[in-house]
């Protein structure tokens, strides 16, 4: 009887083929590290910006008409958190657990007079509004001339036919401890992206 023996034959890998496993490797591990690092920064870059839009620049939509034609109904605007306001800027103000945004008419010590044709005078000076397109004395309930008392601001709406601003008692002057800050930037919709004034 004959013994059938079953060889098997090792071949070993060349220099060459070790050669490239090892850098094959390499970049492996490589890729992983950069990719881990890539991760993480922006998992980092994510947090901040989150941080930063909550805590500085907050983002808010515009709902309704009464700022018209300068924000309009589902626009998407930057917010700068701040009290100091000035003449003229579009200032956002907490009202009943709602953000109301109108702009800086008078500001503290400012005496206020509003016609029934709507022209508004500052301290007995009519003032330029570029922005108001359809003058009125809107909803109005207070008595001129108004005095705007310390740490208090006169408020205005843009679209005056429709909006509830200082005119009516139900807002009144706005309280500097309920100013949450002002629009500064438009980010939508595209075409309109830029500085709000």
């Amino acid at each position: 009887m004959s013994k059938k023996t079953n060889k098997t034959k090792i071949t070993l890998p060349t220099a060459k083929q070790i050669e490239t496993e090892i850098l094959r490797e390499k970049y492996n591990r490589k890729y992983k590290q950069v990719l881990k690092s890539t991760v993480y920064s922006l998992i980092v870059v994510a947090a901040v910006a989150v941080l930063i839009a909550t805590l500085a620049f907050p983002v808010l939509q515009i709902s309704g008409s009464s700022m018209e034609p300068t924000l309009n109904d589902e626009e998407i605007v930057v917010l700068l958190k701040t009290t100091n306001m000035k003449k003229d800027e579009l200032c956002c103000f907490s009202y009943q657990n709602k953000l109301l945004i109108k702009r800086v008419i008078g500001l503290p010590g400012d005496k206020i007079n509003i016609d029934i044709n709507g022209n508004v005078f500052v301290n007995d000076e009519l003032i330029d509004e570029p922005y108001v397109t359809d003058k009125a004395l809107g909803e109005c309930d207070i008595t001129f001339p108004c005095y705007v008392t310390d740490n208090h601001y006169f408020v205005l709406g843009d679209h005056r036919t429709t909006s509830i601003d200082s005119r009516s008692s139900v807002i009144g002057l706005v309280s500097e401890e309920f100013i949450v800050g002002k629009i500064f930037f438009r980010i939508w919709p595209f075409e309109s992206i830029g500085i709000v004034d």
